[in-house]
């Protein structure tokens, strides 16, 4: 079976890269290894900027009447400090949460009604580039089968530990481990997005769907050692007492709450720029780079880094869009990988962390600028003509 692109990995950066290029015309295979629906460690957080390419995935209508409450405060909460400072408002409005368990149905499915062609579950077992493009083996229900396309795109996370495009290395104490949980009951104001920093550490509070309290963090594997051993319980349990332990604003908001579910791990995550396109293979979402998820930016990059491989893949086509492509994501991410490590450092140094917490405590209005920084108001690149996509790129 032959296909013009086909798209491993059906999160929000697969999903909206399919929809994009299928509902240009062009056929596409969108594989993905997991059932869904699931819970995925991830901020949940979608910042304002990326709504005019979730109003191009035709989602944007469904996103904003199932996530939770416009977030227009960002907060800071470190040992005793707590402050606060409106988050820069962007042209779409405000950002919002919701759960994976929610958007990446919301996308898969706007793929397929574009006329993807959905594979799920099937894992990519093997990929081989031939002349004319590249042939995928995959296993589906204890059958293996064969389809092929000239365009390839890995959009399947760089924390997959299988398949072709993993990225493996051996553990080292400095690695950072992910956590999510979610809370019902908690004394959070609505409205307002608390960033967490803690000895070894960093995290984030908001408001997600359904009256929910998301919380996530990434720690060090040293850190989380020091943890459990003081702590005890499983690794989740340890690093949410760690984290209650070292933060006032966490105590509060979450003092009377009760955790739903499962607290999820993931990991580990070693932000950076990695390849955009190799061997005639795109990459997608955080396997093309990903930032320290203390901005909050992760899902926002994904889907945006889809919006950016896609206009190339239709202006220049397979042949001349992987060097565009890899120029328009540096353009557009370097500045917020940049900001997010030095936000991270500042969050997990001991000494930094207390001088930071004196300055934010005398000049709350650093969030505000930091935020900026990050992306949360940055508009999606301008361009001066139209696409086959159909949405105008100056008013993007």
């Amino acid at each position: 079976m032959r296909f013009d692109a086909v798209v491993i990995g059906s999160g929000p950066a697969g999903a909206t890269v399919a929809r994009l290029l299928a509902q240009t015309g062009r056929s596409v295979a969108l594989i993905e290894r997991a059932d869904f629906p699931r819970r995925k460690v991830c901020g949940e957080f979608i910042s304002a900027a990326t709504m005019p390419v979730l109003e191009t995935c035709g989602v944007a209508g469904d996103f904003l009447a199932l996530a939770g409450p416009p977030v227009r405060t960002i907060a800071g909460y470190a040992g005793d400090t707590m402050v606060e400072a409106p988050l820069p408002q962007a042209k779409a409005g405000w950002g919002r949460a919701l759960g994976r368990e929610h958007l990446d149905i919301l996308l898969r499915d706007a793929a397929v009604a574009a006329g993807a062609k959905l594979f799920q579950p099937a894992e990519v077992t093997a990929l081989r580039r031939e002349a004319d493009g590249h042939v995928l083996s995959l296993r589906r229900e204890e059958t293996d089968e064969e389809i092929s396309a000239p365009v390839v795109i890995a959009a399947c996370g760089s924390w997959n530990a299988k398949g072709p495009f993993a990225i493996t290395d051996k553990p080292r104490a400095s690695d950072l481990l992910a956590f999510k949980a979610h809370f019902r009951g908690s004394a959070l104001p609505e409205g307002v997005m608390p960033l967490l920093a803690f000895p070894g550490g960093y995290g984030g509070l908001v408001h997600s769907d359904a009256g929910r309290i998301s919380l996530s963090c990434c720690i060090r594997r040293d850190a989380l050692t020091r943890a459990r051993a003081v702590h005890g319980g499983k690794a989740g349990e340890a690093v949410l007492g760690h984290v209650l332990a070292s933060s006032v604003g966490v105590r509060r908001a979450l003092q009377d709450a009760t955790v739903e579910g499962a607290i999820l791990s993931s990991g580990p995550i070693r932000p950076g720029i990695r390849a955009r396109y190799r061997d005639g293979v795109f990459f997608a979402g955080n396997l093309a780079g990903e930032a320290h998820p203390i901005i909050a930016e992760g899902i926002s990059m994904a889907i945006q880094s889809s919006w950016l491989l896609a206009q190339s893949l239709i202006a220049a086509g397979p042949a001349a869009a992987g060097a565009q492509y890899a120029r328009a994501w540096k353009d557009h991410f370097a500045l917020r990988l940049r900001a997010s490590a030095l936000f991270a450092h500042l969050a997990m140094n001991d000494h930094s962390r207390a001088a930071a917490a004196l300055v934010i405590g005398a000049f709350p209005n650093i969030l505000t600028w930091g935020a900026a920084l990050s992306g949360k108001a940055a508009a999606m690149p301008s361009h001066r003509r139209e696409t086959a996509i159909g949405i105008r790129h100056d008013a993007a």
